[in-house]
Parts: C-alpha cells; structure tokens; sequence
C-alpha cells in the first residue's frame, strides 16, 4: 500500500520504495553506521551479485492507517567500538527528519536491528 498526502491540490502517492531508499540513504549518512545489512534472500543475492548502490536493501517499511504514517525497520552493520546507543538514537532522528521533510509523510517509529559489528 503506497502512502499518500492529500492537500487542497489533490492526492500525492508515494510508494514504499522511495521512502525505503531516502531512509536508506540517511541510516548510512551516520557515523559509526558501516551499512545496511540483508533483511530477505533477495537482498543477500543483490549482495552476492554486487548491487551494493541498492540503498532499500536492509530497509522495511510498514505504512500504519490510512498511509498517512509510516514505521521503519532498519538492519545495519556498525562499526566496533562505536557507542551503540548513541549511534542508534542519531540514526533514528537522522531517518526520521530526512523521511518527514522528503516525503510530508509522518515517522511514527523507527526501529534499529543491529545485525552485526565490523571492524
């Protein structure tokens, strides 16, 4: 289901792809962040077979009600030795303003799975 924005000019769809790449692309723009980490057997093939310029991959999004508000869930690598928390909490307020501002769609949650560390 694609989200959607109504506004006195009409209807605006986005769909879970766009909104998957921006906050793929801020999940990574954080420090201590190594990548996004496969969540499916697809995205380990993308992988495997050198699609790294796919930034969806390690990104899910879920649109709640209406399509009005989103929640996202991201799997990451991070580096050793970073503050987990830290970085965690940075990524989340990074996804969350870059998706907001991008999109006009609202953030409810954004989820951080740390999947594994990288030295």
């Amino acid at each position: 289901m694609p989200g959607t924005i109504n506004n006195e000019y009409g209807k605006v769809t986005i769909s879970e792809d766009i909104i998957a790449t921006v906050a793929g692309y801020a999940a990574t723009e954080n420090y201590g962040v190594v990548g996004m980490s496969a969540k499916t057997a697809t995205d380990a093939i993308l992988k495997l077979v050198g699609s790294e310029a796919n930034k969806k991959r390690g990104v899910k999004v879920s649109f709640i009600g209406d399509g009005d508000e989103v929640d996202i869930d991201l799997y990451v690598t991070m580096v050793y030795g970073v503050s987990l928390p830290v970085v965690a909490k940075n990524m989340i307020d990074n996804v969350r303003y870059r998706v907001q501002e991008t999109t006009g769609i609202k953030v409810a949650n954004v989820n951080i799975h740390v999947e594994s560390i990288s030295a």
